[in-house]
Formats: C-alpha cells, sequence, structure tokens
C-alpha cells in the first residue's frame, strides 16, 4: 500500500507516474491518495481516473471514537485518560486527525526524553502549547 498526503499538490506527469506503477506486472499495491481537493487532481488524470476503485471522504473523528482511535494509532495514547482527551478535543483538536498526529508527535517526543512520565493532562497542555497558534 502506498499512501500519499497532500495528493492535490501532485502535477499530472507525477500522477501518471504513479499510474504506471500501478499498471507495472505483477504489481499488487494498492494506491491511496489523500488530501483536499484529490480528487480535483486525479481528475484531471483521465488514466488514473480510470483506474479508481472507490472515493471515500473522512470527516473528523467523532468524540465516541476519538480515544479508540487514537489508541490504534500510538500507543502512546492507550493509558491516556479518556476525559483529558476528550477536553483537548473540544478545545483543540475538533476531531481533526491532522492535529492529533502533531499532538502526538509531541507526547511522544515528551516520553522520550521522560519514559517514566504519564500521559496526563499536563503533558497533553505542554504537547498542545508546541501547536503554536494554529494548530
Amino acid at each position: 500500500m502506498l499512501v500519499v498526503d497532500d495528493a492535490q499538490r501532485l502535477t499530472p506527469p507525477l500522477l501518471d507516474y504513479l499510474r504506471q506503477l500501478w499498471d507495472s506486472p505483477g504489481c499488487a499495491a494498492a494506491l491511496v491518495l489523500c488530501g483536499a481537493g484529490s480528487e480535483r487532481a486525479v481528475a484531471r488524470a483521465s488514466a488514473l481516473r480510470s483506474r479508481v476503485l472507490t472515493w471515500h471522504q473522512v470527516g473528523r473523528l467523532e468524540p465516541s471514537q476519538l480515544l479508540q482511535t487514537l489508541s490504534l494509532f500510538h500507543p502512546v495514547w492507550a493509558q491516556a485518560d479518556p476525559d483529558e482527551v476528550a477536553r483537548v478535543d473540544e478545545q483543540r483538536a475538533h476531531g481533526n486527525f491532522r492535529t492529533w498526529a502533531k499532538i502526538t508527535s509531541h507526547v511522544y517526543a515528551a516520553r522520550e526524553r521522560d519514559p517514566a512520565r504519564q500521559v496526563d493532562g499536563e503533558l497533553i497542555e505542554q504537547a498542545c502549547a508546541r501547536l503554536g497558534p494554529y494548530p
């Protein structure tokens, strides 16, 4: 499986190159193109567009999905306080997986510096502070 984020930025020649990889004899790969507007980029590459099996619109994470999804995404969330995660989602991440990926990166880095540290409200807040004004 090849996942390409920000696929909307790929030029038609690059998209055609990906199609050629996919068309190679014996290739059993799946190509996943992600990004807002990627469907328009694929539409400009008609040879690739004709090979699209399915389209999916991925919305924001629902609060009921959040902790399970984050735990599957990265093990640092396995022992996190569900109330803290819900609070941070409501105040900062708003169900946006990309924002949660950034928070996860900062939480992970802090735990690498201090492996005994728990993923608590204080650590999550420190991670969120590193997001800056535009998470």
